[in-house]
């Protein structure tokens, strides 16, 4: 299981039992589909290293991030992922460019800086840069939580809901930029949503989760026309 991009087989007894397998290549967004309870937020943990009581393994771009068998865990922080939350989880004391620039702590300060700036013009927040997260909208916040974990090259990225915080039409201009700006990255994405229009409009594959488990993962249009489980 040392495949490049994002392959694990996990299994967990927990809160929410949970029993998947994937493989998801560099570059493919993979939506998790499925109603509350269904295991998708529980799943980005487990990739995070944030949610433990777990057995299986999980391998990213050829490195080992869990093996429970070799009794191996690399700590959330050690696993170059970036992830997008839905409350934004700004710094709030820091303006845009400093909290695009975290991840960026251990690159020296002009270079972390050019290259936080380069990638708030790439979500469209150029000349924004100084504003505190309490003088931006939801969209420019969200924008900005993007823009931060890009910024690190992370080999993995993970959306937990990220534009449910955020009015209809912000939604759809998010989603717009998503599938644009995701076509300049080589990361394998897990995005997590209720929304099956937004689930079409940006999955490569979308993975339809129940109780923890996977009933169907297939293409967009696939799943839509050769649906195997009833609605």
């Amino acid at each position: 299981m040392t495949a490049q991009g994002l392959s694990f087989d996990i299994e967990s007894q927990g809160d929410i039992p949970l029993k998947l397998a994937m493989t998801i290549e560099p570059g493919e967004l993979v939506v998790l589909l499925g109603p509350s309870g269904s295991g998708k937020s529980t799943l980005l943990r487990c990739l995070a290293g944030l949610y433990t009581p777990i057995k299986g393994q999980i391998y990213c771009n050829h490195e080992c991030w869990f093996d429970s068998e070799k009794d191996h865990y690399l700590k959330p922080e050690k696993r170059s992922l970036g992830m997008v939350y839905q409350s934004y989880a700004l710094f709030p004391h820091l303006s845009a460019l400093q909290n695009v620039m975290l991840p960026l702590i251990r690159h020296p300060k002009e270079i972390a800086k050019s290259t936080a700036t380069q990638w708030l013009a790439k979500v469209n927040l150029a000349g924004l840069e100084n504003r505190k997260p309490h003088e931006l909208s939801g969209g420019q916040k969200q924008r900005v939580a993007l823009a931060r974990a890009l910024a690190g090259n992370p080999k993995l990225l993970l959306l937990d809901e990220p534009f449910s915080a955020v009015d209809q039409m912000t939604r759809i201009k998010l989603r717009r930029e998503l599938a644009k700006l995701r076509t300049q990255i080589n990361t394998p994405i897990v995005l997590v949503t209720h929304d099956l229009d937004e689930a079409v409009q940006l999955a490569d594959r979308i993975c339809v989760l129940h109780h923890g488990q996977m009933l169907q993962i297939d293409s967009p249009e696939n799943l839509l026309s050769q649906p195997q489980s009833k609605p």
